[in-house]
């Protein structure tokens, strides 16, 4: 009988705590703006660069590509990067 009483008493209070808190909201900034960017124009992808790591080489070519929109419209710019073992020159 007291489990009757019980369930909408919980029901209700879990409702009304739902309710009550606040809604993440998403944050389209980074400390560093190397990796994500916001705006319509895509950014210059840097150019090819090898790295000599001692008995061998590593070419890392990054691009820019859109991940979507923010609220407003605005692209949503990722860093994307590849690297790659090459002979060393």
């Amino acid at each position: 009988m007291r489990l009757h009483y019980t369930l909408p008493l919980l029901l209700a209070t879990a409702m009304l705590a739902g309710c009550a808190s606040n809604a993440l909201s998403p944050r389209y900034t980074s400390e560093n703006p190397d990796i994500m960017r916001i705006g319509d124009e895509q950014p210059a992808n840097p150019e090819k660069t090898t790295e000599d790591l001692g008995s061998y080489c590593v070419e890392i070519t990054e691009t820019w590509n859109a991940h979507g929109t923010t609220p407003d419209g605005q692209s949503l710019w990722a860093k994307d990067t590849a690297r790659a073992v090459v002979p060393c020159d």
